[in-house]
């Protein structure tokens, strides 16, 4: 089993799942709604100085669903490459 933890922008975050959908995989997960901090992209604070928020789903998963979570998310970050779309990996 590999977990898989996506964190990216709330703005995108409809166009994930549905990226995700469509490689039909993805299907079970935990999602985290609000999620505050910095990173490369600037601070998300979900306050008046810095208003965006992100979110982040993990994923346990098999090594196969792991590779289409992968294709889905690199198509979603070529849509949109300034808001922050990450993926991380742990085996």
């Amino acid at each position: 089993m590999i977990r898989l933890e996506i964190i990216a922008n709330r703005s995108v975050e409809e166009n994930i799942l549905e990226g995700l959908a469509k490689e039909n995989v993805g299907k079970y997960y935990t999602k985290i709604p609000n999620i505050l901090g910095v990173g490369a992209c600037g601070p998300r604070m979900g306050d008046a100085v810095w208003p965006e928020e992100n979110f982040s789903l993990i994923i346990w998963c098999e090594e196969e669903e792991a590779k289409g979570i992968q294709r889905a998310i690199a198509k979603i970050k070529e849509k949109f490459p300034g808001e922050g779309i990450k993926l991380f990996g742990l085996c």
